[in-house]
């Protein structure tokens, strides 16, 4: 058995088992994350060799005391006493519009965060000045046992979430004015802040009795952003599996993908293979199946587009797709061609993507500004176009001219974690730019040790941006009119990436085929990660 290092980034081209935490296990990936449970030899047709991590409760203590030291130093700098509750609301079940119909519920991100309640209508608390916490539970109908199953006592959520005690909501006010040590009215700080990214704010607790305590709304927020912008070892471990499950999965949709299948089919694969494998009930996202020219839609597959075309041969494919686990997730990106084999024009436009995703993995590091990577990689993209004929000119005049923006419109990546866009990108006092391109960024702050982030290059025929400017006259000099005519109905391609800051660089989680010839050779049956005699006969230098 090989075994490799960990904390090491190795550039492309090196194959699959360069990167990540993984054990070479005769074809078959094992995770070697802290949290695997350990399984006995797996027979050779089985379709995943990982394993559902347990996930230790104490993350959620770690995360808690994280938040107070943070929480009692913005106190004590701010000059202000250092006592009070946190109090947050946990996530409610909703029903399906006017029907008994419930949905399946996923926990309010901050909320599972600190405590890691999978169960609805929960209530917790955190006294600032003991650092004790406490969890309060909904008292259940007796007719729940018959419909639900079994009540739960309090002493069940007290072990099973690591809290120092677990009441019923109803006792809440009474345990908060028990609980509270500072002078005056019991002070609660609140959860209320704006999510640069949705552009909608964080709901603060609400309860029956509220009004006779002081709620402070401006503190904990930014704070218990920032506590989750830098991961500890134990998120990243799920983080960590959520890209093993997912990669895995890639492949599965990567092989089985034949012309005349359905988008919903590869979503179908995807969903599957995570869960029957992952134990991922949840996905971080609505996946994104977009082939032909709907991979230039950036957000496909909703309810308008719902995954449902038919793959055609000559096809390009671009599957956004992640699966979640325990809260935490992934977000992974692989395009390739539905028959197996690249064109001429679809090795050029899916190069000059990777080629800016390398390269910026390349760079990556603490201290690195996002805004300077997002910057690159359009200026990649840009020198691959014009190498290949698709546009023509000076690529720094392309640059002072925002074209980049033109064939990729969003963000080069953001922050992963308990959200796909997780919160943080814009810390206080960062402001968003008004340059085309630029204004989509969903990070803008430099890069620090323990981000988790993806990596996202992308490159788009969009009509409704190409068209007005192949017409505009400062940018009109910069296309190849008859290259574009041609890539009109192309789509586009995006090549996506997670990745953990490390102190000197970083470690791609993401483990799936990226070269050209490695996903030509997984798609006619090879195995992955490929052998090294494919490897040495396979190999080809790539396009810049």
């Amino acid at each position: 058995m090989e075994k490799y290092p960990t904390g090491l980034f190795v550039p492309r081209g090196r194959s699959y088992r360069s990167f990540g935490i993984v054990e070479n296990t005769g074809g078959l990936v094992r995770s070697t994350s802290p949290f695997a449970v350990p399984m006995a030899a797996t027979p050779p047709q089985r379709s995943s060799s990982l394993v559902p991590p347990v996930v230790p409760m104490e993350l959620h203590a770690i995360n808690r005391n994280k938040l107070l030291e943070s929480l009692r130093q913005n106190l004590a700098q701010s000059g202000r006493p250092i006592h009070g509750i946190v109090l947050l609301q946990g996530g409610e079940e909703r029903n399906r519009y006017c029907t008994d119909h419930v949905e399946l519920f996923r926990q309010e991100s901050y909320f599972a965060y600190l405590f890691g309640v999978r169960e609805p209508g929960f209530f917790a608390a955190l006294d600032i000045t003991t650092g004790l916490s406490f969890l309060f539970a909904p008292r259940l109908a007796a007719d729940y046992a018959v419909w639900q199953g079994e009540i739960k006592p309090l002493s069940y959520f007290k072990e099973r979430y690591m809290v120092h005690a677990a009441f019923y909501v109803d006792e809440m006010v009474n345990i908060l004015r028990d609980k509270y040590q500072g002078p005056g009215r019991p002070l609660l700080f609140l959860l209320h802040g704006l999510n640069t990214d949705s552009n909608n704010f964080s709901k603060p607790a609400e309860f029956k009795g509220i009004e006779d305590f002081e709620k402070e709304l401006d503190t904990l927020h930014p704070i218990l952003t920032e506590c989750r912008v830098c991961k500890t070892e134990k998120e990243l471990a799920l983080i960590q599996f959520a890209n093993d499950i997912s990669s895995e999965a890639h492949i599965a949709v990567m092989r089985n993908a034949k012309v005349g299948m359905k988008e919903y089919q590869l979503e179908s694969t995807f969903l599957h293979h995570t869960y029957m494998y992952g134990g991922c009930r949840h996905c971080s996202y609505t996946c994104i199946c977009a082939t032909g020219e709907n991979s230039s839609v950036l957000h496909y597959g909703h309810a308008a587009a719902p995954n449902d075309k038919t793959l055609k041969d000559g096809d390009m494919a671009l599957l956004d797709m992640g699966a979640e686990y325990h809260f935490y997730g992934s977000d992974i990106t692989c395009s390739f061609p539905v028959n197996g084999k690249f064109t001429d024009d679809q090795r050029l436009i899916y190069n000059a993507v990777l080629n800016a995703h390398d390269a910026v993995i390349s760079a990556l590091k603490p201290g690195v500004s996002w805004i300077d990577m997002h910057k690159l990689a359009e200026k990649i993209i840009l020198q691959s176009l014009e190498k290949g004929g698709i546009i023509v000119g000076n690529v720094e005049d392309m640059m002072d001219q925002r074209l980049g923006a033109i064939f990729m419109p969003h963000g080069l990546g953001h922050l992963l974690g308990l959200d796909t866009h997780d919160p943080g990108g814009y810390a206080e006092g960062l402001k968003r730019s008004e340059e085309a391109g630029l204004r989509a960024l969903r990070i803008v702050r430099e890069l620090k040790e323990d981000m988790v982030i993806t990596v996202e290059p992308g490159c788009y025929f969009i009509n409704a941006l190409l068209l007005p400017a192949v017409e505009n006259s400062k940018t009109s000099r910069f296309f190849n009119h008859d290259a574009i005519k041609r890539l009109k109905d192309f789509g586009g391609v995006r090549i996506e990436s997670n990745l953990r800051i490390t102190a000197s660089g970083c470690i791609n989680m993401t483990k799936v085929p990226r070269d050209t010839w490695e996903i030509e050779a997984v798609m006619a049956g090879s195995p992955w990660p490929l052998d090294d005699s494919i490897i040495s006969s396979k190999k080809r230098p790539r396009a810049s």
